[in-house]
């Protein structure tokens, strides 16, 4: 009777086939992601890949999940930062140019079930952006009638996309200008960036501050 697996064992299987998905969609693209790939990949059994996923649309939903939850937790923490709008403005920056985001949208093309996993995903990070970005805008005295905050989501997160997707065809003029102007008002509102040290620094002396209140 042959021994059965541990949980440790199932997960970091498990694992291994989504690190190896992973890795074949940052090198090739998800058109090369399939089941003889993945095992080759990852050292394992292609067959593996059913055991534990069902279907192909499946591990791309988990693979998915996986990064978007981790995004989330560093949505989470910019926006608690010192600097929220500069980090948030960083933060884009990083998502817009995410190479496997960039696959997954493509993927979404064709896969129903992964379109709606984004679709759903993306309501989760507007609604969290909308949430924590309104109040620090009200803490800046920004005008909501002027500005309201979900456009300058939008701004930030239209103009990134759109100047990522130009850079992939070595377009880019008025980049520079476009992104200084967005940096400018900023500026105006939280200072220079800090360097991550002393923006952490800082934020831990408000932490501390708030809580002798």
């Amino acid at each position: 009777m042959p021994a059965r697996r541990s949980p440790v064992d199932d997960s970091a299987t498990r694992t291994a086939l989504l690190d190896a998905a992973q890795e074949l969609m940052l090198e090739e693209g998800y058109a090369a992601v399939t089941t003889r790939r993945l095992g080759a990949k990852a050292g394992l059994n292609n067959a593996l890949v059913f055991y534990y996923f069902g279907t192909m649309d499946n591990l791309f939903i988990e693979l998915f999940r996986r990064g978007a939850e981790r995004s989330l937790e560093r949505l989470k923490r910019a926006l608690r930062s010192a600097q929220p709008l500069w980090a948030l403005w960083e933060l884009t920056h990083d998502f817009s140019s995410n190479t496997l985001t960039m696959e997954f949208i493509a993927l979404a093309n064709h896969r129903k079930a992964i379109r709606s996993e984004i679709a759903a995903y993306s309501r989760r990070f507007r609604t969290l952006q909308l949430d924590m970005l309104s109040d620090v805008l009200d803490g800046y005295g920004v005008d909501r009638d002027r500005w309201p905050p979900v456009t300058l989501i939008l701004f930030m997160t239209g103009i990134s996309r759109f100047l990522h997707i130009e850079e992939g065809f070595d377009l880019d003029v008025g980049h520079a200008e476009t992104v200084a102007v967005i940096e400018r008002e900023i500026r105006a509102l939280e200072g220079d960036r800090l360097p991550p040290a002393d923006a952490e620094a800082e934020n831990e002396a408000e932490t501390v501050a708030g809580g002798t209140d």
